[in-house]
């Protein structure tokens, strides 16, 4: 009896404490997407806002402006890096930074990174509102030009070359132009690195971006870590002949071989157990004449997993079988390894306890999983212990006008996020 009269008062206890805690304003948030969305909006009532853009420019104005109207301390780093403050009541913590990224993909949606970070403006907002301070001071992150190669969060890490800054987006602008466009210094764009330590934490919300957790009917997803990838160009080589003269059985048709070479790569990658994934999404083939056999083919292999270990697998197997390809059709063919590869970045597992003890209180459903798609939160794990929220996208679709997120799943992923800044900033030392 003094055992269930004691559950009983445990449970009353925390049920209390869980009504104290503060929640976000749902429908404050979602108006912050509309708005955030007039932005580069368009006569077709789809927006465009690229990095770099005249509407990025414009957008990060209002996001600038909105954090100083919150009473925080706001500065542009050398990369274009939107760092708002909000000071903790004790100097000696380090801060616990959250936020994403407001630019977009060329014909993109309004949710993606946006998500995230209007979800962080509705945080500091909410605390405002409730007169909350924290020991730790907070930090609002809006990462530029994540979309063309996550370059404000590549800055923060100290991973972003000079070379990057000639790469060009859809805007014409390059990036070291367009660092210069919104208020960086690519003279100390360097000076934009954190050193391991600065920040005690970093939290990122974001859409899915993908369909398991409207397929499971799930809320939160907690990510363990955003999966590696590694590229290759596969080139298969053989011998350019006249179509009409050459016969079936004396050809060496370098696009024959890439064809098998294409569905073998979906058969060994469904072959290992495990979320990995192997794709070709490019193929080219020389001459290209429709009355010339193909002598050379340049198809593309990108494998992605949690661990290098299973991406390393997986490719030696796929080699393994096209060269086995490439012989029985006489051809040649060479894997050439692209510098477009990304190391698995694993979330801390603390920072995971705590998204799904959040979760939880909030009596939200949650699934742990990878996130498949690149995060500014892979290069802070670099420097900082970091975590992951997902909310769910409608139909899994992202980067695309008609990508969705409900006002309120924005909102559960908006608290869940909160209840983890709090509960964080009694935990950390």
């Amino acid at each position: 009896m003094k055992q269930l009269l004691a559950t009983v008062l445990t449970l009353f206890f925390v049920g209390a404490l869980s009504a104290q805690q503060p929640k976000v304003n749902q429908d404050r948030l979602e108006d912050r997407i509309f708005n955030l969305a007039e932005f580069g909006l368009q006569e077709n009532g789809e927006t465009e806002r690229v990095a770099f853009s005249d509407a990025d420019i414009d957008a990060r104005n209002w996001v600038i402006k909105t954090l100083k109207g919150f009473g925080m301390e706001v500065r542009v780093d050398a990369a274009g890096n939107i760092i708002g403050k909000k000071q903790g009541t004790d100097s000696s913590k380090k801060p616990i930074a959250f936020g994403s990224h407001i630019d977009r993909v060329p014909n993109g949606g309004n949710y993606d990174g946006c998500v995230g970070s209007m979800a962080a403006l509705e945080v500091i907002e909410t605390l405002n509102e409730n007169n909350i301070k924290t020991k730790h001071p907070l930090e609002v992150i809006i990462f530029p030009n994540e979309e063309g190669g996550v370059m404000g969060s590549r800055a923060m890490a100290g991973n972003l070359g000079k070379s990057a800054l000639s790469v060009v987006n859809s805007t014409g602008y390059s990036m070291g132009e367009g660092i210069m466009r919104i208020g960086g210094d690519t003279t100390k764009f360097k000076e934009a690195k954190r050193e391991k330590g600065s920040l005690a934490a970093f939290l990122e919300l974001h859409i899915e971006q993908g369909g398991k957790l409207e397929k499971e009917n799930l809320d939160i997803g907690v990510v363990e870590g955003i999966v590696g990838l590694n590229w290759w160009d596969v080139v298969f080589t053989g011998f350019a002949n006249h179509a009409g003269t050459t016969p079936m059985n004396a050809r060496q048709d370098a696009l024959l071989a890439a064809a098998k070479y294409i569905v073998a790569v979906n058969e060994i990658t469904n072959s290992f157990k495990g979320t990995q994934v192997g794709t070709v999404g490019r193929i080219k083939a020389e001459p290209g004449a429709p009355n010339v056999i193909p002598g050379k083919v340049t198809a593309s292999l990108e494998i992605r997993d949690l661990s290098l270990e299973v991406i390393q697998k997986v490719y030696q197997a796929i080699k393994k079988k096209t060269e086995e390809i490439a012989e029985a059709s006489n051809v040649s063919v060479e894997f050439l390894p692209l510098d477009t590869t990304a190391e698995p970045a694993l979330t801390d597992t603390s920072i995971q306890t705590e998204i799904e003890s959040s979760a939880n209180a909030l009596g939200l459903s949650y699934q742990y999983m990878p996130s498949g798609a690149g995060h500014d939160a892979q290069d802070i794990s670099r420097f900082a212990p970091v975590g992951m929220i997902f909310v769910p996208s409608k139909g899994g679709i992202s980067h695309s006008p008609k990508e969705f997120t409900s006002a309120e799943d924005m909102a559960n992923g908006a608290n869940v996020l909160l209840r983890t800044i709090l509960s964080l900033d009694k935990k950390l030392d």
